[in-house]
């Protein structure tokens, strides 16, 4: 996640401590993926660097985000092989799952990572890290524990935490976050999941397989930014495996019930009730900014985060917001995006801006869902003339061989044949799906990704074969066919 050891034996400039004042050439304040981006590139470009974290170095993404979530998938996705190996050939058997194992597993890849996102690392790169809260004392001024830093520059870096949303009842009762789930050593009998955006679908998925019951309860539809077209095939299949899905209902009362919860829904059907032995509350992100003092820097901030411009610049122009805290789109590698412009733009004055154009997400399921760049519905609704390639993975020869051809390539496309975005159903698919930004960004158009050579047989000849979709109509029409002919009678 973060920049490589310097190999000049050039000594990193350090912070200078003057009149108890440490100054600085840039301070961080948050050691999260953004802020150790951050830290690493510009302490080895030359920058003297303040590194300030209160809790846990390496932050939401190494402790208790993305490196334990895809560890405790893994683990669910070995159980699902067992199971599901009878239609190989293979005898299959209801897995033995070793719960406490599985958190030592996932415990292990957190601890196996940790080194690189350490102090003792930061500290050798030449940076100063400070273990501390921070807040700001004045626009140009941070203090934290018994430390007072003044900087050129200032990145807020604090990332986000879960979201609880205002259920009557759910302050009483005990529930999950993603902060706390992955400390469960014990199976779960029955996990209610609240929330079915990509952390509920994936956490529902990776415990039913590992052996819970699972139900999930999404007000609207889950998934709600993705295509519809792929969202239905990946409903269907959590549907298979067995967990219970609630779309469009609400959450009117939570409590306990015995040992474990109930949570009482309302929807057009009326009221349900649904227990279990645990609660995972999935309901989306706030950014942590409580605490900062930003008033005092000058600050704005709304509910959303704090406001930045395009350069990530907030209200006071010293002070930069990246990842989750700037109020923009929530995921790791945006903030690692993000590190790259301020870095740009503290270091060296470019005048560096974000673009969305060719954001990816992934949710993380089995068959993983991939997008990148525009929906459907968000490219016409931005006023483009789109048309769309869709093309089935079970056309793939791969998704044949491996007995996985639930899933889809959907292409959307602008005039004369620009790719505006793409969504890949298809086991791997976030592998896949970098191909398609490349030709957002580059502006490419569809025959480009049509002319490409893909291996075979592979998952990702999907992509090709889509796009040679593209071409499908000109290519075998009565015209060309005619041309051919004619050509026949001449050609040599």
């Amino acid at each position: 996640m973060t920049a490589a050891s310097p190999s000049s034996g050039i000594a990193a400039r350090r912070p200078v401590l003057r009149d108890g004042i440490l100054h600085a050439d840039l301070c961080i304040i948050g050691a999260g993926s953004g802020g150790l981006s951050v830290a690493a590139g510009a302490v080895q470009m030359g920058a003297s660097v303040v590194l300030i974290e209160k809790h846990l170095m390496g932050g939401d993404c190494l402790n208790t985000g993305c490196v334990p979530s895809k560890a405790l998938l893994a683990a669910a996705h070995a159980a699902h092989a067992q199971r599901d190996s009878g239609q190989f050939g293979i005898s299959n058997h209801e897995p033995v799952v070793d719960f406490a194992k599985v958190h030592q597993h996932v415990h292990g890849v957190i601890a196996a990572i940790a080194p690189h996102d350490s102090v003792e690392r930061f500290e050798s790169l030449g940076v100063t890290v400070i273990q501390a809260q921070a807040s700001f004392s004045g626009p140009a001024e941070v203090q934290a524990g018994s430390h007072r830093i003044r900087a050129r520059r200032f990145v807020v870096a604090t990332g986000s935490t879960a979201a609880i949303p205002p259920v009557p009842g759910l302050g009483d009762i005990p529930y999950l976050t993603n902060e706390t789930i992955f400390g469960l050593t014990e199976k779960p009998d029955h996990l209610l999941v609240l929330g079915g955006g990509p952390i509920g679908i994936e956490m529902a998925q990776a415990f039913r397989r590992l052996g819970a019951r699972v139900t999930l309860v999404e007000r609207a539809a889950i998934l709600p930014r993705d295509e519809p077209e792929a969202v239905t095939i990946l409903r269907d299949t959590l549907i298979r495996e067995g967990i219970t899905l609630h779309e469009g209902i609400e959450v009117v009362a939570a409590r306990n019930a015995g040992t474990g919860v109930e949570l009482e829904l309302r929807g057009n059907a009326g009221t349900v009730l649904v227990q279990g032995s645990h609660l995972l509350v999935a309901a989306g992100r706030k950014p942590n900014t409580a605490g900062l003092g930003l008033e005092a820097a000058g600050i704005a901030v709304t509910p959303r985060g704090i406001t930045v411009d395009q350069r990530l610049r907030s209200s006071n122009r010293r002070v930069f917001a990246i990842g989750d805290v700037s109020g923009g789109p929530q995921f790791t590698h945006i903030a690692g995006y993000h590190a790259g412009i301020v870095i740009r733009n503290a270091l060296f004055g470019l005048p560096a801006k974000v673009d969305y154009a060719a954001l990816p997400w992934v949710t993380y399921a089995d068959p993983e869902l991939a997008h990148v760049g525009l929906t459907e519905a968000a490219a016409r609704e931005a006023g483009h003339d789109v048309s769309t390639l869709l093309q089935p993975l079970a056309g793939n020869d791969r998704a044949q061989a491996e007995r996985a051809t639930e899933g889809l390539a959907k292409i959307i496309l602008g005039p004369r044949g620009r790719v505006l975005g793409a969504t890949i159903l298809a086991p791997r698919a976030g592998e896949m799906i970098g191909v398609w930004g490349l030709a957002i960004q580059q502006k490419m158009k569809i025959g480009a990704i049509a002319s490409m050579i893909a291996p075979y047989p592979t998952m990702s000849e999907i992509s090709k074969r889509a796009a040679g979709s593209f071409y499908t109509p000109s290519l075998f029409s009565a015209r060309t066919r005619r041309l051919v002919g004619l050509l026949q009678r001449w050609l040599p």
